[in-house]
């Protein structure tokens, strides 16, 4: 399971795959099963605070997601302006990272991962530092790649989000999974109040709901 933390491991639609011998669930951390050897970056992954050792424009950071396919300039070029596009990053193509906000430098990261066109994306709360609008266009960049058949894997914190764009939950307390199945049947509000330890209950239509945390009436919240 690709976890670092207590919380949410959720998948995006098609993220586990009988079909193809693929089950994420039973993989060794850092590995997926079933891919195979000898595929450019078959699995990419985006750590929570991952380091860029070069103050290298943002382009040229996205192009060193096409390194491993040595497919030929015109392809590769393609491939990073698309990456750009997706993540709303063409008008900063050749800023300097160290110019970037917080959130402008976890796009152009997610965007080097789109890059190289993977067939696993592992990404680490890619959400955070994001303002709301670059929240909503991330997840529908992953969930357009997990239509087009490449599995996605996200770690989050944000209950509302797991539930309201997963095909797939675990829950997983102190390291150990403690439910697993469809967002609606995983993310109720007993399962809230035994792992998160708060009473809860779930507002909206489906698609669109936002979690209210209830007041406690009295007692110790422990």
């Amino acid at each position: 399971t690709y976890d670092g933390h207590d919380g949410t491991d959720f998948a995006l639609p098609d993220l586990v795959m009988m079909a193809a011998g693929v089950d994420v669930v039973a993989a060794a951390p850092g590995t997926v099963k079933g891919v195979r050897d000898g595929e450019p970056d078959a699995q990419q992954g985006l750590p929570q605070a991952p380091d860029v050792a070069w103050d290298v424009p943002v382009a040229t950071l996205v192009t060193l997601g096409r390194l491993p396919w040595r497919s030929g300039s015109a392809v590769d070029a393609t491939a990073v302006d698309v990456a750009l596009t997706a993540m709303e990053l063409q008008d900063l193509r050749h800023r300097p990272i160290s110019q970037l906000s917080g959130g402008e430098r976890a796009r152009a990261l997610m965007a080097r991962v789109l890059a190289g066109q993977p067939r696993w994306i592992l990404a680490d709360e890619p959400l955070a530092n994001l303002d709301l609008a670059h929240q909503q266009t991330l997840l529908t960049q992953l969930c357009a790649q997990a239509r087009g058949g490449v599995g996605v894997v996200l770690v989050l914190h944000d209950l509302a989000q797991a539930l309201n764009h997963a095909d797939r939950v675990l829950v997983l307390d102190r390291g150990a999974l403690v439910a697993d199945g469809a967002p609606e049947q995983v993310l109720d509000a007993e399962t809230i109040r035994r792992v998160w330890g708060v009473e809860a209950s779930w507002l909206g239509e489906p698609g669109g709901r936002a979690l209210a945390i209830l007041p406690f009436r009295g007692g110790d919240p422990s």
